[in-house]
């Protein structure tokens, strides 16, 4: 089955991806080798990451694609098969993906969103940075080592502090609940 996807070239796109068993911590447990696997995508593939972040069983992310090129899709598929091919395969798998010779690491698909404005831009941003406070996994962003706030706390445009978790006041802003 063929999903109708965005299909703006040089557009920014966010994306969440989740692993197949969402009760794993193969993301974090192995985020070397997720990141030689978006870098390698990366260096034949080029996009910008806006932003990022690794969480244990699944990963948000922001890229703005080269302006001729639409094709997220490929990178997915590349990054994804990279990973799953250094981990070890003692992975569930069902009839399906045995039948279609298939891994079990990753769900088959995943969101995907056209960033459509700066507003668009901005919400999904902070959403990708708050997402490890929201989960309950710190109680500041700054303090997740796997996301791109440091790149922006380094860089100036967001402050240390930000994305506090006090008194659950930000995780009502940012749900899926």
């Amino acid at each position: 089955m063929r999903y109708r996807r965005a299909n703006v070239k040089g557009g920014t796109y966010f994306f969440t991806v989740h692993l197949a068993e969402r009760k794993l911590r193969l993301l974090v447990e192995h985020v070397d080798v997720l990141r030689d696997a978006v870098r390698t995508v990366k260096q034949k593939h080029p996009f910008y990451i806006d932003a990022f972040v690794v969480l244990p069983d699944h990963l948000h992310a922001m890229w703005t694609l080269p302006k001729n090129d639409a094709d997220f899709d490929m990178r997915w598929m590349l990054i994804k098969g990279n990973f799953s091919r250094c981990m070890p395969k003692n992975e569930r798998r069902n009839a399906s993906r045995i039948k279609k010779g298939e891994r079990g690491i990753w769900q088959r698909r995943y969101w995907e969103h056209l960033i459509r404005d700066e507003g668009d831009y901005a919400r999904h941003m902070d959403y990708i940075h708050f997402n490890p406070v929201k989960h309950g996994y710190v109680n500041r962003a700054s303090e997740w080592e796997y996301s791109s706030i440091h790149r922006y706390i380094a860089n100036g445009t967001i402050e240390h502090n930000w994305g506090c978790d006090i008194n659950g006041e930000w995780r009502n802003g940012y749900g899926e609940e």
